[in-house]
């Protein structure tokens, strides 16, 4: 009986074994995520003649005109302590600090530049260091106190400076993630748009009763890291499709 019982034992244990050993080869043989490359470009769709784009791109190495960063309160290492920050190699914030050795900790740890809540500071980036021709930085204020909707109020902001230095498109990046930020990844590009719409329809009211001048902009492109892009993406999409009805 005592051997019955011992044996049964024994084929119970390999038998669990085999299930636990086929369920690890079946997870290692799953495809692993595919996320898109760096450069991934999409149309999104197009708001009062502007198109709006998405990219998977560091601030760091876009192409633009102008190109806007996000940026809070300073605290020590914020952006380089990961976590809650991203890994440096895919952080946009430490990618343009690096670009521009070290300058934009320095205006933030010298209180220079303080990030407080919609102040901004324009940079021309020194050649070789950035593509962008100027780089527009915006302050999300203090860090505990973040909600998505300060996003709207942003992108109102960036749309009004771009209409000001006179360019035809410009690029965001909200750096939210990078700075450590568990934020809502959906809301926080649809806000974008939803604020730089609103200021740009007001330029326009403003142009049309010949109260102001300024050049078109023709496209506004967001930058996302690649675990972002999608979400970013399907959530703009859907909210260009809202103004449609």
């Amino acid at each position: 009986m005592k051997n019955s019982i011992t044996t049964l034992f024994r084929l119970l244990f390999i038998t669990i074994a085999v299930i636990f050993a086929s369920f690890g080869i079946g997870y290692a043989q799953a495809p692993a995520q595919h996320l898109p490359a760096v450069g991934t470009t999409s149309v999104l769709g197009q708001i009062d003649g502007v198109t709006v784009a998405a990219t998977v791109q560091s601030p760091s190495n876009q192409q633009t005109s102008l190109q806007v960063i996000c940026v809070f309160e300073y605290t020590e290492g914020d952006i380089f302590n990961s976590p809650p920050a991203l890994p440096r190699n895919i952080n946009g914030l430490v990618h343009v600090d690096e670009a521009l050795k070290g300058l934009l900790t320095e205006l933030r740890k010298s209180g220079r530049f303080a990030g407080h809540t919609l102040e901004t500071i324009l940079l021309t980036p020194p050649a070789g260091t950035m593509p962008a021709q100027r780089l527009l930085i915006i302050g999300l204020g203090d860090r505990n106190k973040f909600n998505a909707e300060l996003m709207t109020r942003v992108g109102s902001v960036e749309m009004h400076e771009a209409l000001r230095l006179g360019v035809g498109s410009y690029s965001h990046a909200s750096d939210l993630k990078d700075a450590g930020i568990d934020s809502p990844t959906g809301s926080v590009a649809v806000n974008i748009v939803k604020g730089a719409m609103q200021a740009y329809e007001a330029e326009i009211f403003l142009k049309d009763h010949s109260l102001t001048t300024f050049q078109p902009i023709d496209q506004i492109t967001l930058l996302a890291g690649p675990a972002f892009f999608e979400a970013s993406s399907e959530a703009i999409k859907a909210y260009i499709a809202t103004l449609k009805k």
